[in-house]
């Protein structure tokens, strides 16, 4: 089984050439707190610089989001732009296309480099590019999982910690993820989320009411959180779903689109006796996770041609066009492995 627990995506605005050292000498800690050695932290170095520098010099409103990985030791970057997009992906992915006097010779040098890499892109709304470098070691445990996962996690402008958490656990066909929100934002809503991650963490795969319940009894003693548990079986073809509040889920396929609802209430203040939904979940559909950070209506096909791809891209959409901007913002998104 492999545990990930959320951690914070930092956001350097690409507005002008000084943040790409920026973001470069943000990435060398993380590539530390990964353990990732000189070559692996120079892979990252070049990944960022050229990701950062296309921002600069070709999109609108980019932004470059790290974070870094400590259970799987890897680092994500994600580059995201509101255009003007690119019209040749192939192209631009091929050698010897550059996008000028970078270190790297553009798109192709960033996906040799890294050790996951997806992108999409439509013209006029813009691109989103989904990197990892991660440090070498046997093959992880999520290789053995039949879920994919990925998240982001931003926190509310002016806020240096998240009040929202997430977290995954991979076990074979089936997982589960939890989203929490802490109440607010700022340190007393961040402290209220990790408490809710290290009771995820000692067990995560209990039952979704169950998780619940013990969730709430860890909470009293912080401000409380909205909180969502949802567990998937790719071999059953469910999703069982529990929680608190208004953190949202919604099962998006090319076919299909059913929201998630939990419950009432506040875990860690007042909650009604928990209560277990379980929903199909079809082939190819997308369980998407979301904070109140993020509006609710969205269009399903928003994420209609991402269905198949990294998950990160998903949430990557998402963040781009439907952050509320102002409070912490979470989406957590699962998918089987094809």
């Amino acid at each position: 089984m492999e545990v990930i627990t959320g951690t914070l995506h930092t956001v350097f605005p690409m507005g002008d050439t000084s943040r790409v050292g920026e973001a470069r000498r943000h990435a060398a800690e993380l590539a530390r707190d990964c353990g990732l050695d000189e070559v692996q932290a120079g892979r990252l170095a070049l990944v960022v610089t050229e990701l950062a520098t296309n921002l600069v010099r070709h999109a609108d409103k980019g932004r470059l989001l790290l974070s870094a990985r400590t259970e799987r030791g890897e680092v994500e970057v994600i580059s995201i732009d509101e255009g003007p997009g690119i019209r040749d992906v192939e192209r631009s992915l091929g050698d010897g296309f550059s996008t000028g006097s970078t270190p790297g010779t553009g798109l192709g040098a960033v996906r040799r480099l890294a050790g996951d890499f997806d992108l999409y892109s439509s013209v006029p709304q813009g691109t989103v590019v989904v990197a990892r470098v991660r440090a070498e070691r046997p093959t992880p445990p999520a290789a053995e999982s039949a879920i994919v996962v990925g998240a982001i996690s931003l926190a509310a402008p002016g806020e240096t910690v998240c009040g929202d958490g997430w977290g995954f656990a991979l076990h074979g066909n089936k997982a589960t993820v939890m989203v929490v929100d802490g109440l607010g934002h700022g340190p007393e809503a961040a402290e209220a989320a990790e408490a809710a991650l290290k009771m995820f963490r000692e067990e995560p795969l209990a039952a979704p009411t169950e998780l619940l319940q013990d969730v709430h009894r860890r909470l009293r003693a912080t401000r409380g959180a909205a909180i969502a548990m949802m567990q998937v079986d790719a071999s059953a073809d469910t999703v069982r779903t529990s929680g608190a509040g208004n953190v949202v889920g919604r099962l998006v396929s090319g076919i299909s689109d059913r929201t998630l609802l939990t419950q009432h209430g506040t875990a860690g203040v007042t909650i009604r006796t928990p209560e277990e939904t379980s929903t199909a979940w079809p082939a190819h559909a997308l369980l998407v996770v979301c904070s109140d950070g993020i509006a609710t209506r969205w269009q399903a096909d928003l994420l209609g041609p991402v269905l198949g791809r990294d998950p990160a891209l998903a949430a990557a959409l998402l963040v781009r066009d439907h952050c509320r901007g102002r409070d912490d913002a979470t989406v957590a998104v699962l998918r089987r492995r094809h």
